[in-house]
């Protein structure tokens, strides 16, 4: 089976074919294709940041630059690294100080973060470490991100007004390896809901964010830098089939990684099939600044006060739903219209998922309290309990 959606125009696991995939990913990334590498590895293009100083500073030059980025990311192997992203090591090292501090303090507080994919305990997360180190200590966040690199590359991919989000992650050794995925949006959702969005928006939700890492220790291979395998970005079904036990094996089989050093970044599409790798050393204590950049363009055009809308129509739905006056896909598509449907943005420290890689959405809050018939005052309760999570 080719790439090309069923007639139904979605993808699930059935759209998904390894032989396909495979062929896919066997590509080479040709030098003559990404001019301004200093070298490649495993496919990977790696930029001399001081190189490029120049380059980065010049208007057209930098769109050059920004355009070999780019395709880069959507047509070519999807992954980039860029050596000495930070020329100031030391703002790398005031922002570490920082985070430790920081680790600490949630630990003493609450126990740690939990993470998407590991076990808590199993590896320190900062969620919100962009908001954090801000508020802590405004000089460092400023010497840290005025970073010609780091801008360019959120803009090539993202195009200007970008709006950055960051989790520091820790992983000390013997830290496991994370599974073959995709990341934010389609990434974040189950299999089901990833199945319910039509193949387009499978293609669209790549654009719509950068994934990078800001290595804040030298990752050594067996400190366990991302694992990544170049190319996956390309196959459309991919949301589906990285959930599959042949592609995640294949994965195994088949990635690389690339040892960094700090003040190195990568960055990657983020249909990318990834992974981050197992902490096999014996004292690296491997910390990345995660860096997840969305596009401008998410947004409504419209503010909408859609817990007050919630509050009016919830007793409305609940009497029709008492008298069967609607099915529940007719109640569904009423508070489609009405209650935020998606789980982010949110403060994951207090909203963190539950039973899934993304918390409760107001829609499903809503969809659960009509079919159990909770009382109108039973409602307001649990989204007032839901939104002090969100905002807290």
């Amino acid at each position: 089976m080719d790439q090309q959606p069923a007639l139904t125009g979605y993808f699930d696991d059935t759209s998904c074919d390894l032989g396909a995939f495979k062929a896919l990913v066997s590509q080479q990334l040709e030098a003559g294709l990404v001019p301004h590498a200093a070298r490649i590895e495993a496919n990977i293009p790696i930029y001399d940041i001081g190189d490029l100083s120049d380059r980065l500073n010049g208007e057209t030059t930098r769109r050059r630059l920004m355009a070999e980025w780019a395709h880069v990311f959507r047509s070519l192997s999807g992954v980039i690294v860029l050596k000495g992203a930070f020329e100031n090591l030391a703002a790398i090292d005031a922002a570490t100080g920082i985070y430790n501090q920081i680790i600490a303090e949630e630990k003493a507080q609450s126990g740690g973060g939990a993470d998407h994919f590991a076990a808590a305990g199993a590896n320190d997360r900062i969620w919100n470490s962009l908001e954090k180190l801000c508020l802590a200590a405004p000089d460092v966040f400023a010497d840290y991100f005025a970073n010609l690199a780091l801008d360019a590359v959120c803009e090539a991919w993202l195009g200007p007004n970008y709006q950055t989000t960051a989790q520091i992650n820790l992983v000390r050794p013997g830290g496991a390896a994370q599974k073959a995925h995709r990341d934010y949006h389609l990434g974040f959702q189950s299999a089901e809901d990833c199945a319910r969005y039509p193949a387009h928006v499978h293609d669209l939700s790549p654009v719509m964010t950068l994934q990078g890492a800001v290595a804040h220790t030298d990752m050594p291979i067996v400190s366990g830098p991302t694992k990544l395998l170049p190319f996956s970005q390309l196959y459309r079904p991919g949301y589906a089939a990285y959930r599959l036990e042949p592609f995640r094996a294949f994965f195994e089989d088949n990635y690389v990684q690339v040892p960094l050093e700090k003040g190195d970044a990568v960055f990657f599409n983020p249909a990318l099939f990834h992974a981050a790798g197992a902490n096999t050393s014996a004292d690296v204590q491997r910390m990345a600044n995660l860096l997840q950049v969305s596009s401008a363009f998410g947004r409504t055009m419209e503010t909408v006060d859609r817990d007050k809308m919630c509050r009016a129509l919830y007793p409305v739905l609940l009497r029709k739903h008492e008298i069967s006056a609607l099915s529940e896909p007719l109640l569904e598509a009423a508070a489609s219209c009405c209650a935020e449907g998606y789980s982010f943005p949110t403060n994951l420290d207090m909203d963190p998922p539950v039973g899934g890689l993304a918390p409760e959405t107001q829609k499903q809050l809503m969809m659960r309290a009509l079919r159990e018939a909770l009382p109108a005052e039973d409602f307001e309760a649990l989204l007032d309990r839901q939104n002090a999570r969100r905002r807290s």
